[in-house]
């Protein structure tokens, strides 16, 4: 209810011009009830981040590498499916996320996520092109750039494609060309 009275006003004031007795009446609740759980606006904003930030987190517990060089493509399909469609039901605050001031940080965010969950596995794989290993952290920009592109468009241009029709699309786009370059072998469960 907060959050909805949030992103509401900053989209038509900016969230600059509104003022917390302003949020609290849009959100029909009293400035004690706004205080009671977020100190000021901007932690209102951080709150939003982080919940945000949630729905790409089960990236960090599924189990999609095997062995040094061995990608399981239908729990990436699920895990992909599980954050679309979390995205979906947030699609509002993800919005606010990405046109504000906090999009750099997503999407370092993102990457740092990223790195944790796939660093040794692409360490292991010694990616190099013309002699040249390619660093990790270019490969997580591009993933992230990809991922950041295709949510922002399908979120604000498309009705088409359902969350598990939008991540079977993505497998089919990366497996027959982005994997094969990395040498990753695709295993389908």
């Amino acid at each position: 209810m907060i959050f909805d009275a949030f992103v509401r006003l900053v989209n038509e004031y900016g969230i600059d011009r509104i003022t917390v007795q302003q949020i609290a009446d849009e959100a029909m609740i009293n400035r004690a009830t706004f205080y009671a759980h977020f100190r000021d606006k901007q932690d209102l904003y951080d709150q939003i981040f982080d919940t945000v930030m949630q729905s790409f987190e089960i990236f960090t517990k599924a189990d999609i590498f095997v062995g040094d060089n061995e990608l399981h493509l239908a729990t990436l399909e699920k895990t992909l499916t599980e954050v679309f469609e979390n995205l979906e039901q947030q699609k509002e605050l993800f919005y606010l996320i990405c046109d504000g001031s906090k999009r750099v940080e997503l999407m370092q965010r993102l990457q740092q996520m990223l790195s944790d969950t796939t660093s040794e596995f692409l360490t292991n794989l010694k990616i190099e092109q013309n002699g040249k290993v390619v660093p990790n952290e270019f490969i997580f920009s591009y993933i992230t750039s990809t991922l950041m592109g295709t949510l922002n468009w399908w979120l604000k241009e498309d009705k088409e494609f359902r969350p598990d029709h939008l991540a079977h699309f993505m497998i089919q786009l990366i497996e027959n060309s982005h994997l094969t370059v990395l040498g990753i072998q695709l295993m389908d469960e």
